[in-house]
């Protein structure tokens, strides 16, 4: 069963189905009746006391029933638990009362619930990871917190106090015995999950003793990592991921960051030579010397960190050492000179790569918009996963008056929202939508008319790759660029390994639709016009990808000029 209720996009007229399960019972047989079934309203008469304990002792004396089911019409007898519809998991019964999670999309964190049958009634228990009911139905293990707590089987809200304590928990594991079991879990999954039965063409069963033979050379799970890896990459297919596993890992010390470029001046201060744009209302996209107050120019020098001269330290990295989402102290000036200059606080990042590419892409949209007079839009989709989405959205909506779109995948790491992005890149318009006093618009909405191209390189890899192929088989535009990386068989996730290890089988490939050849995997998709960036002239800030598609987008609005109209039709229009 499934409950129907669509949340409509604020982007454009579309839809999508959350929130979609219920709780439903069956009664087994037809003779019982339902919890839900009207009630009569006659005052019950109160049995004796002393005649209900008699009957008390007759029950306890009977011996259990048989379960009853009547399988005729049995999917008529359901009833529907009346609970918001949402994501619910992990149900339980204990008599009349019923235990059950949600994480639905309004829920912050997943929650525990229980519904009273008899007095029909829903109580939200708390925020938990989990539970287990006792096999006496008295007590429930709860995870909450990074803890395991057992209380009484709850009726209400519940507190918890005091967990486990699982400190004392000893455990004596035979290291070399665990990683053997490991190395044959994964050459079992392997074998039974891997996309095609042949194995391309690897004798599977030789390969796995080949390496089992040095499984006692083993003596850091680093080792068999490494092992794991060689074994599946005979197979010489992608997303054959090996990694993870139980083994002391060094704390990394961040060093803070500042969002900028600097050189190191005669004086033996720093000087500023770029400070990176940034959207500081967003936390990825924090720059530092941005923020609303620090005032920090080009040009300006950084004397001191904490009131360390940094002509008398190290670098300036080094006092930053340790100091990423902290507080610094930083002296400014306008000269290299400690004479003059004005102390600010800044938080530094830790990461600088967000700030980046935010520039990057601006940067490219600035360029685009100024070769072509602003008729042609340009955006970038880093990768096909929920970033990905997001960037494609608030780039490409913005953009729907533009008369042409270049649609950059270089470097795109992947996911699995490719048909999403090309649905509304293959968007026709039909018809034009008028509304008094506003500018006629294509119907359906959401969609750019006009000539678009696609950039690729090396770098455009699984869903990235995917992408392309459907670029170019639904006939959208000219690709431009370099071959794509090639990696297009699927997975879905790791088994669960004893020592939290993960290796990702290929589960899923893609062949064409006459049935005769395997796509993309090995090969790439190749673009229509070769493009190589040169590593010196693209270092130097000359992108010559970009401007080949700036170069061919503007042949295309010349050669196929789309034209809505923006008017609607003169004249009155008479009901009869």
């Amino acid at each position: 069963q499934r409950d129907f209720r669509p949340t409509y996009s604020w982007t454009e007229w579309n839809h999508a189905y959350q929130d979609m399960s219920g709780i439903y019972l069956i009664t087994l047989a037809k003779d019982t009746k339902s919890p839900f079934e009207p009630k009569n309203d006659e005052v019950e008469i109160k049995k004796d006391e002393k005649d209900a304990k008699k009957d008390d002792k007759k029950d306890s004396k009977e011996e259990t029933k048989n379960v009853k089911i009547d399988f005729d019409e049995i999917t008529d007898r359901t009833v529907k638990v009346p609970v918001t519809a949402s994501n619910y998991f992990n149900l339980s019964s204990v008599g009349s009362k019923i235990y059950y999670m949600r994480n639905g999309s309004k829920d912050s964190k997943a929650v525990l619930l229980m519904y009273d049958l008899e007095k029909q009634k829903e109580t939200e228990l708390g925020n938990v990871n989990g539970y287990e009911i006792s096999a006496d139905n008295k007590k429930m293990l709860v995870g909450a917190n990074s803890s395991y707590y057992i209380i009484d089987l709850p009726n209400d809200k519940i507190d918890l106090k005091e967990s486990l304590d699982l400190s004392g928990l000893k455990m004596y594991l035979n290291r070399h015995e665990e990683w053997r079991q490991i190395f044959h879990q994964v050459s079992r999954a392997v074998r039974d999950f891997f996309y095609v039965e042949n194995m391309h063409g690897l004798d599977w069963d030789a390969n796995v003793k080949k390496y089992e033979s040095i499984l006692d050379n083993v003596n850091h799970r680093i080792d068999l990592t490494y092992i794991m890896g060689e074994m599946v990459g005979e197979l010489n297919v992608g997303h054959a991921y090996v990694g993870g596993g139980d083994y002391e890992k060094p704390d990394r010390i961040k060093t803070g960051l500042l969002g900028a470029q600097v050189e190191l001046d005669q004086s033996g201060f720093y000087k500023i030579t770029k400070i990176l744009d940034g959207a500081n209302w967003d936390k990825s996209l924090r720059s530092p010397l941005k923020e609303i107050g620090v005032n920090a120019k080009v040009g300006d020098y950084i004397i001191a960190v904490d009131g360390t001269p940094l002509n008398e330290s190290t670098n300036l990295f080094a006092e930053l050492t340790g100091k990423a989402d902290k507080q610094v102290v930083l002296s400014l000036n306008s000269k290299p000179s400690k004479d003059g200059a004005r102390d600010v606080i800044v938080v530094p990042v830790d990461d600088e790569s967000n700030l980046y590419y935010y520039n990057w892409v601006k940067d490219n949209i600035e360029k685009v918009s100024k070769a072509t007079d602003g008729k042609v839009g340009y955006l970038h989709i880093p990768d096909m996963g929920v970033g990905g989405l997001n960037e494609f959205v608030k780039r490409y909506y913005p953009q729907l008056g533009k008369e042409a779109l270049i649609v950059d995948v270089r470097g795109n790491g992947g996911g699995n929202v490719s048909p999403m992005i090309i649905e509304r890149l293959r968007r026709e318009a039909i018809m034009m939508d008028n509304v008094r006093n506003n500018k006629p618009s294509p119907d359906p909405d959401g969609l750019l008319v006009g000539p678009k191209v696609m950039l690729i390189d090396e770098f455009s890899a699984s869903d990235g790759d995917i992408v392309n192929y459907r670029f170019k088989q639904y006939g959208l535009g000219p690709i431009i660029g370099k071959r794509s990386w090639g990696g297009t068989v699927g997975i879905w996730g790791s088994l669960p390994y004893v020592d939290g290890g993960t290796v990702m089988v290929p589960e899923a490939g893609l062949f064409d639709l006459n049935g005769k050849d395997w796509l993309i995997e090995g090969t790439g998709v190749e673009p229509d016009i070769v493009v190589d960036n040169d590593p010196a002239k693209e270092w130097a800030g000359e992108d010559q990808q970009l401007n080949r598609a700036i170069e061919e987008i503007q042949k295309l609005m010349k050669e196929y000029p789309t034209k809505l109209p923006e008017k609607a039709p003169e004249g009155d229009i008479k009901v009869n």
